[in-house]
């Protein structure tokens, strides 16, 4: 039986995979993890791409704080019919906003086709002042996406050159490739320089082919690099590779029927 997820997010994906805007799935690592997801979106709407967040991570670990924000009126409000879009969208400088999905996320799957519809909609209408749309979740729930991230064409990963930032996104993009994630865009941040981040992406990418088998695509510094025209290439993934990901995702989806049967 397919994932009931995959259904209810078929609208989504019609929507995301449309261009512009690119919509990206943005996981960060590291010490100062908000802090570099927010360094890769301003160095994206510096390239003169309008950025828009749909921040669906929780607590701590969503940007509001970063950006000196409220926790903010979430997507999910707007099926009250008393929200609006200007009340949902946090304006922030240099970027189109930030627009809180945390409970958007989790119940979309849990909607009747009307209220989804309805979500769809006005994510539509945010997309059009958007030229990048980053999707902001957090490395835990990797193996495990939202509606939101699986309809994304695109995941990143910024990852802090750090110890904690390795084995952070080690850890995430091991869940990406556990849920059926078929290569995952790297960008580097916080080196000490270029021959610091090639040696630091190296090693993941050694660590994660050995023990995980998902292909990374390096995208450089973030600091130095243009992360957004490395996005917008197509990705060149192998018929092998996409046939590691559909077993990954079967194996996933085996396990998940199991416990719900259990």
């Amino acid at each position: 039986m397919l994932d009931g997820r995959e259904d209810q997010a078929a609208g989504l994906r019609r929507l995301f995979r449309r261009a512009p805007p690119q919509v990206v799935a943005l996981y960060a690592s590291g010490r100062q993890r908000a802090g570099n997801a927010l360094l890769a979106a301003h160095r994206i709407a510096g390239r003169a791409e309008r950025v828009l967040i749909l921040d669906e991570a929780e607590g701590g670990d969503a940007l509001a704080a970063a950006l000196g924000l409220a926790a903010g009126t979430d997507l999910l409000q707007l099926l009250d019919g008393r929200t609006t879009l200007s009340t949902v969208l946090q304006p922030v400088q240099g970027l189109v906003g930030r627009v809180p999905a945390a409970a958007a996320a989790l119940a979309l799957p849990l909607l009747d086709d009307a209220r989804r519809a309805c979500l769809v909609e006005a994510l539509r209408i945010l997309h059009r002042h958007a030229g990048f749309v980053l999707v902001h979740a957090t490395g835990e729930r990797a193996a495990d996406p939202s509606p939101f991230v699986q309809a994304a064409p695109r995941r990143l990963v910024v990852a802090e050159a750090s110890a904690s930032g390795a084995t952070e996104a080690y850890q995430t993009i091991k869940g990406l490739a556990a849920a059926g994630a078929g290569s995952v865009h790297v960008a580097v941040c916080r080196a000490r320089g270029r021959s610091d981040a090639a040696a630091f992406f190296a090693s993941l990418e050694t660590l994660v082919r050995r023990h995980v088998g998902v292909p990374l695509a390096w995208l450089g510094e973030v600091e130095r690099d243009d992360i957004a025209a490395g996005l917008q290439q197509p990705l060149q993934t192998s018929t092998r590779d996409a046939g590691a990901a559909f077993l990954r995702r079967v194996t996933g989806m085996g396990r998940e029927a199991g416990s719900r049967r259990g």
